[in-house]
């Protein structure tokens, strides 16, 4: 097993890690202070002017489209490759969108490079590629339990030559964004089909007629704007049935192919994110005196330290063992590996962060620190992109399955 990144891959992570240093650590503060004022003035959803100039040099600099693998406008970088970069985003939860490599974006875009017919691309993954515009994956569902995607009912019906589209969708990231153009729904368009064949992705462009941004969704009290989850309603909503993606009763295929590359990238900027977080806690520890003595003289810290360092490189070995085995054999082979990692690296920033603000007493519930804001995400992770309960299951019947009708060696009756 090679878990080395090619040359290619350690000059982007130097140059990444440069940039860093040069643009987006000291642009945090204003990052704040942008948003604070598009708050007051009312503009709480606009798109900040930091952010798109920091698009800008991220692009002269060639850092763009990183985590694009197999296709002529990424930088022709495997799985393996685009991890480590990945995991230098985290430090920064917004970073990723500098350099075009947010989600739902990113995932968006693998979908209609590899799906795509030749005019979806030229209209919507042209205009992705360049950063002129976002989008959206409109799958989760209020009335049904979409953990199993197989319930979601989103109603899709032909009409000639056109489908029409009537249900909800909720927790639609980034369907506040006003640059969002592009929303890929997957709806029933087969209801009394194999179970694995009811549903399709359409493209469905924003505004469309019948199309409701009903409201943004708070998560944990945070509305995490200018980016956003939202509600949508559609009521009637048309589009011709050129929009399909891939094929009729193709939506769970299309759905899986989508999401194993995404959690690579998520549970990598997870561990950027508890990496950063342990960073913290370790400064904080030298810096507090309790006791007459640092906090870092304290045994409970000890403990917590070396925990930590383990749950972080144990993380990371899974997750580039994952894109390690993507990138040789494909995602389907790398299930169970994909599925160990979305277990694993949530909980594992969860409890590093969670340790990091204890470090930090009262300050660090604060906005002194990015570690609230880290708490926040890691555990909304454990339920996006399937929660937990979905991967052990998944995991569990894969191992299963693997000594079904065997005799086991030493396993008595």
């Amino acid at each position: 097993m090679d878990f080395e990144p090619s040359p290619r891959a350690r000059a982007l992570r130097a140059q990444l890690l440069d940039f860093f240093a040069r643009h987006i650590h000291p642009s945090e503060a204003r990052y704040a202070e942008e948003l604070a004022a598009n708050t007051r003035e009312g503009r709480r959803w606009t798109p900040l002017a930091l952010v798109e100039e920091l698009k800008a040099l991220a692009r002269r600099e060639g850092l763009w489209n990183l985590f694009l693998t197999g296709h002529e406008q990424g930088p022709g970088l495997r799985c393996v490759d685009y991890a480590p970069l990945a995991e230098v985003m985290g430090r920064v939860p917004w970073s990723a969108e500098v350099f075009n490599c947010s989600a739902p974006d990113s995932g968006n875009m693998e979908i209609l490079a590899r799906y795509g017919s030749e005019a979806q691309k030229r209209q919507w993954l042209q205009p992705l590629l360049e950063g002129q515009i976002r989008s959206a994956f409109a799958m989760t569902e209020p009335e049904v339990a979409s953990s199993d995607a197989t319930n979601l009912e989103l109603r899709m019906r032909r009409d000639g030559d056109h489908y029409v589209l009537d249900g909800r969708k909720w927790w639609v990231s980034g369907a506040a964004d006003p640059r969002c153009a592009i929303f890929l729904v997957v709806g029933c368009s087969n209801p009394d089909g194999p179970r694995h064949a009811r549903h399709s992705v359409v493209l469905v462009p924003a505004g469309t007629p019948g199309l409701e941004v009903v409201r943004p969704l708070p998560v944990l009290g945070f509305d995490d704007a200018p980016h956003g989850h939202c509600e949508l309603r559609f009521d009637g909503v048309r589009v011709p049935r050129e929009n399909l993606l891939l094929g009729e009763g193709r939506g769970f295929e299309l759905m899986q192919g989508r999401l194993g590359p995404g959690r690579i990238h998520h549970c990598m900027r997870l561990i950027g994110m508890a990496e950063r977080a342990f960073e913290l806690m370790c400064q904080r520890l030298h810096e507090r005196v309790a006791f007459g003595r640092e906090l870092a003289r304290h045994g409970v810290w000890h403990e917590r330290v070396a925990q930590a360092r383990c749950l972080i490189d144990q993380a990371r070995l899974l997750t580039l063992h994952a894109a390690w085995k993507m990138d040789v054999a494909g995602n389907k082979a790398a299930r169970s590996e994909i599925a160990m990692i979305k277990i694993v690296a949530p909980s594992m920033a969860c409890q590093v962060v969670d340790w990091a603000i204890q470090a930090w007493g009262a300050a660090g519930l604060s906005e002194l620190t990015p570690l609230p804001q880290f708490l926040l995400a890691a555990r909304a992770l454990r339920l996006a992109d399937g929660p937990d309960e979905v991967h052990r299951a998944q995991l569990a019947r894969i191992e299963l399955a693997r000594f079904a009708g065997a005799s086991v060696p030493g396993g008595g009756d």
